[in-house]
């Protein structure tokens, strides 16, 4: 069979013609290796080792199981277990649902990931970033920050619950536009009607892409691609002229300015010192006067432009022209989204927002500068900076709920002085039972993930607000860990101006961990990755892969050769105690992994590997 790399670069090559179909796609599913790098691409997740509905982990991983699952494939007897439905926390206090697939169907549906994005990635939009490769919330903030300009006005969509209500007709018929494999169409049907369990109920899923798959993301951005397809057009048609007319106002001024400076220079020898003095001065006026004015006449309606911008269902319109364009804009994209996605906007979060005021988008305020600074340029000569240009802040709710969420700060109101609001760090009793270690890398990890976050914000630098919080907090969390004052902490942990933990390492020596103190700079690089993407894992293709290891049909413990294997997991290293031998084998080499052949592998859960 062809490798997984050459398909999926051939169905890669077709993708920009779109009025290709693509035919036995099925196929694909028969064959093992797609299987394997699947696996490699999905191992090392930690929630693999969280069982599904069918009580079945990654562990015991092997060949056998992969045969069994083509074989169901090749007589169409394979049917998606319903997902297991938990619930997490989301920032605002409610409940956010979330799926766990049985590891089978994960397996499965990354290997139709796989073929999807080779089929639609190409395709997809620029104006795209969520869950996509090489794309981040940083690069479509960038984009903001490079195309949206001179906005005169945002619109802020949202759309009311986008992936709990995708119509399950609509996708397949966008799905049924590129892709004419019935038997591929049907696994996907499969996929979305599996349904879930709660509380050991089944409930059916009438629509919906399904909560927390692999297959998910990439569905999603199928279905909103027609949103951006339809901005696309959309703007083509609204935009309209090369450039702005000059401002009148400022042209009969600019006029003026122009007429003195060329009767100074006529002139100039024939005018007394007094005369000159005063014309210098009127010339000066008019110059500073011009720049408080704009240069082009804002209300020019033969100049329109508009910028979008989509991260999942998120998406931000700027709109240069008139308010009444900006609702207009707002009913039209409205209208496409009920009718052709069968979606409804959230009237309450949908906003029309002056270019002036901050938009809300990806946990950032996004504001038009409004240019009333100068500054000399190399040559000597003023100019404005910043007129126009997309400015990012990071709003003060944001970081304030983190410390309420990490119960890191309690407010007081001092009734003596007319409730005047007293902040208080205090310590955070969850994190008393552990060790000085990893209460000092938990608060670490907290500081470093809020910066790393908006460490492209122009007012990056009001995190130290919320630094001075945690620091405080973290001292009154030892304090209370070891009952004694802040002070005595201070004295006990610092090392020069650092507060430092240290501890033993492997080979005899001390380690240090400092508490952070890289400061909060405003850093606008974007690194190249996938920091948003879904079902994404270290990739290793090198001479010790998972994939070669499984294929080699030796027995890691006991050497036994040409035996059918099965992959021990671990979630995490740490949670070895390292007393029995294979766990310090694991250890050793540094691997969450253990090939074994049958035996040994039921001989390691009846705990008697050993």
């Amino acid at each position: 069979m062809r490798s997984p790399e050459n398909v999926l670069e051939s169905l890669k090559s077709k993708a920009c013609n779109k009025s290709y179909k693509y035919e036995r796609l099925y196929r694909n599913l028969y064959n093992p290796q797609f299987y394997l790098l699947a696996y490699q691409r999905i191992q090392a997740k930690p929630g693999n080792m969280t069982a599904g509905t069918d009580g079945k982990t990654i562990d015991g991983m092997g060949m056998v199981r992969i045969n069994a699952l083509i074989e169901k494939m090749r007589d169409f007897s394979y049917q998606p277990n319903p997902a297991r439905r938990t619930y997490i926390p989301k920032s605002n206090g409610k409940m956010r649902p979330l799926g766990i697939p049985s590891f089978d169907d994960k397996l499965i549906q990354e290997v139709v990931r796989l073929i999807l994005e080779s089929i639609y990635e190409p395709t997809f939009s620029d104006y795209s970033h969520g869950f996509r490769i090489n794309r981040s919330c940083h690069t479509a903030l960038k984009y903001v920050q490079k195309y949206f300009t001179g906005t005169k006005w945002f619109v802020e969509g949202d759309i009311k619950g986008c992936f709990d209500n995708v119509d399950h007709h609509v996708l397949i018929a966008i799905l049924r536009k590129r892709i004419a494999d019935e038997h591929f169409i049907g696994l996907l049907w499969k996929f979305l009607k599996a349904g879930y369990m709660e509380d050991w109920n089944y409930h059916n899923t009438y629509s919906g892409t399904p909560q927390g798959s692999i297959i998910s993301p990439i569905l999603a951005n199928i279905y909103m691609n027609e949103l951006d397809s339809y901005m696309a057009e959309y703007a083509e048609k609204f935009n309209c002229g090369n450039r702005r007319k000059i401002n009148p106002a400022f042209k009969k001024k600019l006029d003026v300015c122009r007429g003195k400076e060329q009767r100074l220079k006529r002139n100039l020898s024939k005018m007394s010192e007094e005369e000159k003095e005063g014309l210098i001065a009127e010339i000066r006026e008019l110059r500073r006067s011009l720049k408080s004015m704009p240069y082009s006449d804002q209300m020019d309606d033969s100049y329109k432009r508009i910028c979008y911008i989509r991260y999942a269902d998120d998406f931000l319109i700027g709109v240069i022209g008139s308010k009444e364009d900006a609702e207009q804009i707002k009913q039209d994209v409205g209208c496409f989204i009920r009718d052709k996605l069968h979606l409804e906007m959230s009237e309450e979060k949908t906003l029309i927002t002056h270019g002036h005021d901050a938009a809300k988008f990806l946990g950032y305020e996004v504001t038009i500068a409004k240019g009333e600074h100068n500054k000399k340029t190399k040559t000597g000569a003023t100019r404005r900076v910043n007129n126009g240009k997309v400015l990012l802040y990071v709003p003060h709710d944001k970081w304030v709920k983190r410390l309420f969420s990490y119960n890191a700060l309690k407010i007081k109101y001092d009734k003596q002085n007319g409730n005047k609001e007293v902040w208080e760090p205090v310590r955070r009793t969850r994190l008393l039972h552990l060790d000085d270690l990893e209460i000092l890398n938990q608060y670490n990890a907290e500081i470093r993930g809020l910066y790393n976050y908006y460490r492209l914000a122009n007012n990056v630098s009001v995190l130290n607000n919320f630094y001075y919080v945690m620091r405080y907090s973290m001292l009154k969390t030892f304090a209370g860990k070891y009952r004694t004052r802040i002070s005595r902490i201070i004295r006990k942990y610092r090392q020069g101006k650092d507060f430092v933990v240290e501890y033993p390492k492997k080979n005899g020596k001390v380690g240090k961990v400092l508490f952070y103190n890289d400061g909060f700079r405003r850093n606008t690089k974007v690194e190249s990755g996938n920091p948003d993407i879904v079902a994404r894992a270290v990739e290793n293709y090198g001479r010790n892969s998972l994939i070669k290891r499984l294929q080699a049909n030796q027995c890691e413990w006991c050497g036994a050769e040409n035996v059918p294997l099965e992959i021990h997991h671990v979630r995490k290293l740490k949670d070895l105690s390292g007393r029995k031998q294979w766990e310090i084998a694991m250890i050793g080499r540094k691997r969450k992994t253990m090939a074994l052949c049958v035996y040994c592998h039921d001989k390691l859960h009846a705990g008697k590997l050993d």
